[in-house]
């Protein structure tokens, strides 16, 4: 374990039953039935605020990732502590609205954003698109240019090296689909 991680005290067992904080999990079950998810408030909260300590020295902003888990809950409990978000669709976008999240600190990643999607996110002013490929850029473009807006846009680039994890999940050789070819991000750059 990491040492700025918190242990978790808030998920014990009390007398040989599982409780969350100061909620006994069977009752919960009684409650709601099974199965459940529960989350511990307190865990997530001292696990960011870790994270955000062992970062206070440098400039940076953490983003949640929404496909992780887009609970309404969850969302808003990282907006109030000051988290960025994430995100791959507009649906997602809609979420963090929903939750109070701050659309200045949504970075907006994943392949396929429609022009529905980008119009949206432009006219939320997120903070960022992640760009995966220089036909998504013409698309980013063409919206910002019809709603007169300049889109802030970051490129995801290939670099074509091998991690040598398995063949499945691999993400940065040349043959794999994610990214622009690090041979073209200059001039993909320039056009952007």
């Amino acid at each position: 374990m990491l040492p700025f991680l918190p242990d978790n005290k808030n998920f014990s067992y009390r007398d040989n039953e599982l409780w969350c904080e100061r909620v006994p999990l069977k009752q919960i079950a009684e409650e709601f039935g099974t199965p459940v998810y529960v989350y511990s408030y307190n865990s997530i909260k001292k696990a960011f605020l870790a994270y955000q300590q062992a970062l206070k020295p440098y400039p940076h902003l953490m983003c949640y990732a929404m496909k992780a888990n887009s609970n309404i809950a969850i969302i808003h409990l990282l907006a109030k502590l000051g988290a960025g978000f994430d995100i791959v669709s507009g649906g997602e976008l809609r979420r963090v609205i929903e939750a109070s999240g701050d659309p200045k600190k949504v970075l907006f990643s994943g392949v396929g954003k429609t022009y529905d999607e980008i119009a949206y996110a432009l006219e939320n002013d997120i903070k960022c698109f992640n760009v995966e490929s220089e036909p998504e850029l013409e698309r980013i473009i063409e919206v910002a240019k019809a709603q007169n807006k300049v889109a802030r846009i970051s490129l995801r680039v290939n670099p074509n090296v091998d991690a040598k994890t398995h063949p499945y999940i691999s993400t940065g050789l040349k043959q794999n689909k994610f990214g622009i070819a690090i041979e073209d991000a200059p001039r993909v750059y320039e056009k952007a």
